[in-house]
């Protein structure tokens, strides 16, 4: 069924949008060692692979940014890494991150925090991939792995003026990913341009691919099922499929928040009008659960980190504690090796997950903040124009709908192909001002990227520019933001295909290697 106005002009748009030992070493150089690919790679052309320090690479150790980890070594390939070798990858080393990926701008290390390049220094590389995104950025790989739980590969796509992208949840296995949260963790790729992403997940078949050890991987049966009804995977051809004429793109009223910084918002309706001129059409939407997503991922994903931490001991998994002649406190045991192990955010959200998941509390929290989700996902599906394979489709209740979106017909509101909006509210903060924020300040920049995460939607965030006060040094310096486009379940291959096309008019700053 339907749901958004189709206004013809942009005016109506204009009226929305107007009302971290071993990651911190990996960040000093960000990449170390170099490494032949795999025996058996069936790709003659090689690409040089960062990975970041959750996903296990033979040869290198896995530390998540933990001291609990540190000098941890797994003795094989993460599913992601081994095919990627086989596809001509020659992991060039591991990059830091947040402390098992808890963060928003990679601080959160128990080694060394990232940093910003090419003169922003003192600026938020963004999290909890940062590292991966930096390491692209500095042209020493082509192409970068990370995880997004709740938009850490788009995150810090947009503070460094990379390619970040998250894909449909269950298209990349996580086998050999240490786990933060399993129903919203998924291997993201960051780049420099739409290319090598779009080349190695669909043109070279990486969402064809099942992997039995990964329990959230899609089903080979489901994936054709899936792929026969989308269009672009087969053939290929990004320059037919991307191109944006006839394409209707959303863009959500919810999103133009308070805290959007008006540059950004700028930026955002540039992005608009520049759609329209090459014959896209664009509409505003409503997604009214929208404003209860950040809460939920923030019951959710705690309380799946609080069981997935559970494990790291010092018995069973980490590096027990030596500081004391017993590790035991109080009568429990494993008490000083978490407390030395873990750092102040991860002991905060286990605290937190644990809460959530107690008798007295789970049907308060985490029931409700499940059931956020499905209305979270239940507003997507009723927005595109496509369904989802995975669920049948409901019919859209105009009780529900915003005052200001207007009918397209008697049958609801008008549904598009993308949705259009900003992934940071704000450009890359001083590293300065992030230590200064409180743990809400930090959640609070997730607010755009968490509900495609919460629904499992592929979405990519590609650079774009800003408007700039040539009197101003720092606006010159931060003369580009994230752009955000959201597809449908499954719709991967003409994400890609639409972005690639989007980029270069929206973004005509070049990036340069370090």
């Amino acid at each position: 069924m339907s749901t958004y106005v189709r206004h013809s002009h942009i005016r109506a748009v204009h009226r929305v949008i107007s009302t971290q030992w071993r990651a911190g070493i990996a960040q000093r150089r960000t990449l170390h060692h170099h490494q032949a690919p795999v025996e058996g790679s069936n790709s003659e052309q090689t690409f040089r692979l960062a990975v970041k320090d959750n996903i296990s690479a033979t040869g290198y150790p896995t530390t998540c940014a933990s001291n609990i980890l540190a000098g941890n070594n797994i003795p094989f390939d993460a599913t992601i890494v081994r095919q990627l070798r086989q596809r001509g990858a020659v992991i060039s080393g591991k990059t830091g991150m947040d402390e098992f990926g808890m963060g928003t701008h990679s601080t959160t290390s128990a080694f060394e925090s990232v940093h910003n390049v090419l003169g922003l220094e003192k600026y938020s590389a963004g999290g909890s991939s940062g590292g991966s995104a930096i390491a692209v950025r500095k042209g020493e790989a082509e192409l970068a792995l990370g995880t997004d739980t709740g938009g850490s590969v788009r995150m810090p796509a947009a503070y460094t003026g990379t390619v970040g992208f998250k894909p449909s949840y269950g298209m990349l296995s996580r086998w050999g990913v240490v786990p933060y949260a399993n129903s919203l963790d998924t291997v993201g790729l960051v780049a420099r341009t739409v290319g090598p992403i779009g080349s190695a997940i669909i043109e070279q078949g990486l969402y064809q691919e099942h992997d039995h050890n990964d329990p959230t991987s899609l089903p080979s049966e489901v994936r054709r099922r899936c792929t026969a009804e989308r269009r672009g995977y087969k053939p290929w051809n990004p320059a037919q499929e991307g191109a944006i004429q006839g394409l209707t793109f959303g863009i959500p009223i919810e999103y133009n928040i308070q805290e959007l910084d008006s540059r950004i918002r700028q930026g955002w309706l540039a992005a608009a009008q520049k759609i329209e001129e090459l014959g896209g059409r664009v509409v505003p939407v409503s997604l009214p659960s929208t404003k209860n997503a950040l809460s939920a991922y923030y019951v959710i994903a705690p309380a799946e980190a609080a069981s997935n931490l559970s494990k790291y001991d010092g018995i069973r998994y980490g590096r027990r504690s030596s500081e004391h002649p017993s590790d035991s406190f109080n009568g429990i045991l494993y008490s000083k090796t978490r407390e030395a192990g873990f750092g102040s955010e991860v002991k905060r959200r286990i605290l937190l997950g644990s809460y959530t998941l107690s008798s007295e509390a789970m049907d308060n929290y985490f029931i409700q903040a499940q059931k956020v989700r499905r209305l979270v996902k239940r507003d997507f599906n009723r927005v595109f124009k496509l369904s989802d394979p995975l669920q049948d489709q409901q019919p859209f209740d105009l009780s529900d709908m915003e005052d200001s979106i207007q009918l397209e017909n008697k049958l609801g509101p008008a549904q598009v192909d993308f949705l259009l909006c900003p992934t940071a509210p704000t450009t890359p903060p001083l590293l300065e001002n992030v230590m200064k924020q409180t743990p809400l300040d930090s959640y609070m920049n997730d607010v755009f990227t968490v509900p495609a995460s919460l629904a499992g939607l592929p979405a990519i965030s590609i650079p774009m520019d800003i408007p700039v006060d040539p009197t101003n040094e720092e606006e010159r310096l931060l003369n580009f933001g994230g752009l955000q486009v959201i597809g449908q379940y499954w719709d991967d291959a003409r994400l890609l295909s639409v972005a690639g096309m989007l980029l270069p008019h929206i973004s005509k700053h070049k990036l340069a290697a370090i």
